[in-house]
């Protein structure tokens, strides 16, 4: 039964027709045009379709003002949501899961501020303070907050672009936390203003080249370590890299150094593997970097190695994060880099960590807000960068070990970031003998699994385009610097969606055997056409971007289509049908597009009947009068129709 509102509604339509055939007079639907709205009704929905999607205002909908203000409160602070329901059994999760990956953060925090060209601790800085803002603000329980090495790596290429770390290291650090600051603010202004959709256009495939790039290019630095070199190329290309290294190999490198890198890589890579074997062993490569760096360090101490030419870490700053609010560059010629370097930084970073959210939220069933996760990861980097902090995320490795770890909640992040202020304060100092090369193992180990070969060959068999963005970005990186790749990245992923939107799909349709429904006769090779009519699908939206291109395409449809029939003595095209069921939306380029098309088809003695129309189209066509230079009974529901139409016209011709 009808309801009564729908009888109401004000609906301009076409005036119905009738065609006869084979002595009936079967209804042919009208098409509807949709009832005229205001421009600020359009102007609303269009703004919130494009920031507000999520609906993020529902909660609040029919609550009191002190709720609304309680759930305010809560939105932007989540803890205070799922922390009332906290209990024992979640502590004891969260608290096998912190201590494990604080045994896996502390190593690999200490070997990734050497890529970003700091001293050790400001790598445990960074897993100190950003973890705690992110567990009050973040919406994720299963990320685990910190550097990570693809982010070091970039900062540290980056800033060393500008100023040299080894002569002029206080300016250097100074840039570092003016970087971190503005990538903070970067990504709470993605937030804020909802403007997350930006970070799409990122596509997988670039990423996923990216980072095996990126992967490729760390585990290449770390070789300085593993192999003992003093003198290093500050290039990060693999040819300039791999010169350093043989240029140096018969006086400078160490094999007592090699001997301990090569021995406890071979030690990570077996526990790597033991944790593959099942979930209760999920433990072996979480602690397995921690234990490196005891023995190594144990060893380096007995036997005096660092005498003997194996580097060291030496002196770690003992204590907590000291302010840093002064160190960061408010005005003078650093600003601008530094805006510069955070905003790549920033965009980078928040990429990694909503892709890392978002997987594990899928496995746990429940939703991450991006806005929100922008809005936290931008505070802890703000912060950060006022506590000495560079630019932390969502490291993937110990998310993963996270989650397997039984985490429940960010609690495990407020744990961890407890076991680093406890290892500042106290054990520091006895990370003074630890060898450069068994950070360069922890690092080498850690960044292997960022080169992701099958979903590279699964881009491959998917998408020849992705992939040659994947490949673009890889090799960008590898070949030239990570800059570099990362902007072949983008501009690949902006080729592709210009291509797609400039040059959209189309696709002639034929009748699938015994039924009134027709498709694309290259999918369905069954379908026949129908004699004297040409139907064609246009695939996109048509405007001035494409609507020049969808115009002469169609006529280039035409022109095989006539040289065809007249190659095999067929009916001659009298009816062109253009299937608009899946063009959403059309511009004025577009509409002049169609006047074109159909003063170029009356030359041909050719009639264009337009099928399925959307409400946006329909309404356009007809504010634009195209509608009625047409010819209203040229404008059907459905292919079927049009072709029913086009048919008793065919019979009466001569």
């Amino acid at each position: 039964m009808s309801h009564p509102a729908d009888e109401n509604v004000e609906t301009k339509e076409m005036d119905s027709r009738s065609l006869s055939s084979n002595g009936q007079e079967p209804y042919v639907h009208k098409v509807g045009i949709p009832p005229k709205q205001s421009f600020f009704k359009e102007f609303l929905y269009t703004v919130k379709e494009t920031f507000f999607s999520d609906d993020p205002l529902r909660p609040f909908k029919d609550q009191t003002k002190s709720r609304k203000f309680v759930l305010g409160i809560e939105a932007i602070f989540p803890i205070l949501s799922w922390g009332r329901t906290y209990n024992l059994q979640k502590f004891r999760g969260d608290l096998i899961a912190g201590l494990t990956i604080a045994s896996l953060c502390i190593p690999q925090d200490i070997g990734y501020s050497k890529l970003a060209n700091l001293s050790p601790q400001y790598g445990l800085y960074s897993s100190f303070v950003p973890p705690l803002i992110y567990a009050v603000m973040g919406s994720s329980r299963d990320i685990a907050i910190g550097p990570v090495a693809v982010i070091s790596l970039l900062l540290g290429t980056l800033l060393q672009n500008e100023i040299d770390p080894k002569t002029n290291p206080t300016e250097y650090r100074r840039l570092a936390f003016t970087a971190t600051f503005f990538a903070g603010i970067t990504q709470a202004t993605l937030g804020v203003f909802r403007l997350g959709f930006l970070i799409d256009f990122l596509s997988h495939a670039a990423i996923v080249g990216f980072m095996g790039g990126a992967a490729i290019t760390i585990a290449l630095q770390q070789l300085k370590g593993f192999l003992g070199i003093e003198k290093f190329t500050r290039k990060t290309d693999v040819i300039s890299v791999m010169h350093s290294v043989f240029s140096s190999a018969h006086h400078g490198w160490n094999w007592q150094t090699i001997l301990i890198g090569a021995t406890f890589l071979c030690f990570l890579l077996f526990a790597k593997h033991i944790g593959k074997k099942g979930q209760k062993y999920f433990w072996v490569p979480a602690i397995a970097p921690l234990v490196s760096v005891v023995l190594s360090t144990f060893f380096v101490y007995i036997t005096r190695a660092d005498k003997h030419g194996v580097a060291i870490v030496n002196h770690i700053e003992k204590g907590i994060n000291p302010s840093s609010v002064k160190e960061i560059y408010f005005t003078g010629d650093y600003l601008a880099k530094g805006v510069r370097i955070g905003i790549v930084a920033g965009m980078i970073a928040l990429t990694e960590a909503i892709a890392i959210g978002r997987t594990f939220a899928s496995m746990k069933d429940y939703q991450v807000d991006g806005n929100k996760e922008m809005v936290a990861l931008g505070a802890m980097n703000v912060v950060g960068s006022m506590t000495s902090c560079y630019v932390a995320t969502g490291s993937f490795s110990r998310s993963a070990v996270n989650y397997m770890s039984g985490c429940e909640t960010a609690v495990s992040n407020i744990v961890m970031s407890v076991v680093v202020f406890l290892t500042l304060q106290f054990i520091t100092p006895l990370f003074k003998y630890t060898p450069n090369a068994i950070l360069a193992s922890i690092i080498i180990c850690a960044v292997i699994n960022l080169v992701d070969y099958k979903a590279a060959i699964l881009i491959w068999k998917i998408d020849k385009f992705d992939f040659v963005a994947c490949m673009g970005a890889f090799f960008g990186v590898v070949f030239a610097s990570v800059e570099i790749g990362l902007l072949i990245a983008v501009s690949i992923s902006f080729a592709k969606i210009l291509l797609q939107v400039t040059r959209p799909r189309t696709a002639i349709l034929g009748k699938i055997p015994r039924t009134t429904v027709y498709r694309n006769i290259q999918q369905y090779p069954e379908a026949t056409s129908v004699p004297g009519v040409l139907i064609i699908r246009v695939d996109s939206a048509i405007y001035f971007s494409n609507s020049n291109y969808v115009k002469e395409r169609i006529l280039r449809w035409l022109m095989d289509e006539e040289e065809r029939v007249k190659r095999e003595y067929q009916t001659r095209i009298q009816f062109l049908i253009v299937e608009m069921s899946p063009v959403t939306d059309i511009d004025t380029s577009g509409i002049h597009a169609l006047e074109e098309l159909f003063r170029s088809l009356q030359k041909r003695e050719v009639q264009l009947v337009l099928a399925n129309p959307g409400p946006l189209v329909i309404d356009k066509l007809h504010t634009s009068n195209f509608a009625n230079f047409l010819g209203e009974d040229k404008i059907f529901l459905t292919v079927a129709e049009a072709v029913a139409y086009c048919s008793p016209k065919l019979a009466e011709e001569p």
